[in-house]
């Protein structure tokens, strides 16, 4: 019976504008934002100027499409036990951050009357998104997400009246990034990928090399 050694290699190569996704994807929301804001600013005496408004909806957006990015990003690169990770690391952070909401019922600022001001949700969910991108896939993407994450941060304290203060955010980010990193570990690429089958007379041995 003749026996068959068959060695076959690929190149994969994911196009920079697909590793950038989520990039342009928050590019996006946020020129979206800017462009299609219409929010009412309690009339022409109002005490807030125009960019507290914006820099709100900002953070309200980011505090989304950070984790939302890093699912993406997962998804792109075939990293399935990333987009694992991430939903653990995700639903730990919602979790402990609206445990601690209803445990420590803190006032939040400017007497709005709502007893739900520790930790910011919102800071949390970002810091979340970003600490992941940067721990499972490196710092090339994790400081533009960082960045955007302080963003959220800054938004919680200073839009309108501001929701939280500066201990708030700080726990926010604190449990963001624990909840990554107790469950992320850096990304590491596999390279060879091997295969065998077998048919009446023929076996195959099929050797992949991702770059």
């Amino acid at each position: 019976m003749p026996l068959l050694f068959y060695r076959a290699y690929s190149i994969i190569l994911i196009p920079n504008w697909m590793r950038n996704l989520s990039v342009l994807l928050l590019g996006c929301f946020i020129l979206f934002l800017i462009n299609g804001y219409s929010q009412d600013i309690d009339g022409l005496n109002s005490k807030h100027e125009r960019w507290e408004y914006i820099l709100e909806d900002t953070g309200d957006v980011l505090q989304i499409a950070l984790p939302v990015s890093a699912g993406i990003m997962t998804l792109i690169k075939k990293d399935y036990q990333g987009t694992k990770k991430l939903a653990l690391s995700y639903g730990t952070t919602l979790a402990v951050t609206y445990s601690l909401k209803y445990l420590t019922k803190k006032e939040r600022p400017e007497e709005r009357n709502h007893f739900d001001s520790f930790p910011s949700g919102h800071t949390s969910s970002a810091f979340s998104g970003a600490s992941f991108i940067q721990r499972r896939y490196g710092w090339k993407y994790g400081t533009p997400a960082y960045i955007l994450a302080t963003l959220v941060a800054v938004s919680r304290t200073e839009a309108p009246d501001g929701y939280h203060d500066g201990w708030d955010i700080l726990a926010g980010a604190a449990i963001g990034i624990s909840s990554t990193y107790l469950f992320t570990k850096p990304y590491i690429k596999e390279h060879f990928d091997i295969g065998f089958s077998a048919g009446s007379e023929t076996y195959v041995l099929s050797i992949t090399y991702k770059f």
